[in-house]
C-alpha cells in the first residue's frame, strides 16, 4: 500500500460518490485531504472521518464549482491552510438524461458549468501551483459517456467528451513541467448519480456493467504520481470504446436497440 503521508490531495465533489471514496482511501494511507462540495453537513462528516483515518489534519470547504468567484475565494482559503498541493481530483459533476431537443438550456448550462468549466477553473489554479513546484498530478473524472454516446445523454456526453479533450491537451502541455494528467473514464458506478439523473431504470439495465466506487478509487490511488494517461473501466466498455469509432453504424444500431433504456 502506497504511503501518502505528507501528500496533499484536493478533491472536488468530495462529499459523496467517487470523490468521497477516494478521500477515505487516501486518508487511510496518510494523505492530508482537502474536500470541496456543496453539501455542508455531508462534507463535515467526510472531513471528520478523513482526519480520524489519516491521523492528519483534514480540511473541508463548501463550494459550488460552477461559481468562479467562489472558486477563487475558496482557493485562497486552501492556500492559507496547506503549503503545497500534490494531487487534484476533479470529481464534481452531474448528469440529467433527456433528449437533446427537450433538455432546457438552463439545465445544459448548469451541467457544462459544473462538469467542464468547474474542472477547468480548478485545474488552472492547482496547475499553476504544480508548475511552480515542478511536480503534481491532476486527475479528471470524465466518463465512458464521453467516448460512447447514448440517446438522452447528449449534454452529459458532450460535457464529458470536453473533459477528455481538455485533459489530453493539458497532459501534453504540463508534462515538461513534471506535472501528470490522468483522465478517468468509468462506466456506470453504484452511487447516487442515477437517482439524481432520474434514470433509475437505466441503472438497472446496465447493472451487469456497474462498478463499485471502491474499484474506481483503487485504480486512481494506484495511478497517483505516475504518468498514467487514462483509466478506463470496466474492461468490456473500454474495449467497446475502441470498437465504437471503427464500426459506427453497427455500434449505433446496438446502442439504440439494446442500451437505450433511460
Amino acid at each position: 500500500m502506497t504511503n501518502l503521508h505528507g501528500k496533499v490531495l484536493v478533491i472536488t465533489g468530495g462529499s459523496s460518490g467517487i470523490g468521497k471514496t477516494v478521500a477515505l482511501a487516501a486518508a487511510k494511507r496518510g494523505a492530508t485531504v482537502v474536500l470541496l462540495a456543496r453539501n455542508r453537513s455531508k462534507l463535515a462528516a467526510v472531513r471528520a472521518e478523513c482526519a480520524r483515518l489519516s491521523g492528519q489534519s483534514a480540511y473541508a470547504f463548501t463550494l459550488d464549482v460552477s461559481d468562479p468567484v467562489a472558486i477563487d475565494s475558496v482557493w485562497d482559503q486552501i492556500m492559507g491552510s496547506v503549503d503545497h498541493v500534490d494531487y487534484l481530483l476533479n470529481a464534481a459533476g452531474f448528469g440529467i438524461f433527456e433528449t437533446a431537443l427537450d433538455t432546457p438550456m438552463h439545465t445544459a448550462e448548469a451541467m457544462l458549468r459544473t462538469n467542464v468549466l468547474g474542472t477547468m477553473y480548478m485545474t488552472r489554479l492547482a496547475g499553476r501551483i504544480m508548475v511552480e513546484q515542478g511536480y503534481g498530478h491532476i486527475i479528471n473524472i470524465a466518463s465512458m459517456a464521453g467516448k460512447i454516446s447514448t440517446p438522452k445523454s447528449g449534454v452529459y456526453s458532450a460535457s464529458k467528451a470536453a473533459v477528455i479533450a481538455y485533459s489530453n491537451v493539458l497532459r501534453m502541455e504540463l508534462r515538461p513541467a513534471g506535472v501528470f494528467v490522468t483522465t478517468v473514464n468509468p462506466g456506470p458506478v453504484r452511487t447516487n448519480f442515477f437517482n439524481r439523473a432520474g434514470a433509475e431504470e437505466y441503472e438497472k439495465s446496465v447493472d451487469i456493467f456497474a462498478l463499485d466506487p471502491q474499484q474506481v478509487a483503487k485504480r486512481i490511488l494506484q495511478a497517483l504520481g505516475r504518468p498514467v494517461r487514462e483509466i478506463n473501466l470496466p474492461g468490456i466498455m473500454a474495449v467497446a470504446a475502441k470498437i465504437y469509432p471503427l464500426f459506427p453504424n453497427i455500434s449505433d444500431y446496438i446502442i439504440v436497440n439494446v442500451f437505450d433504456r433511460k
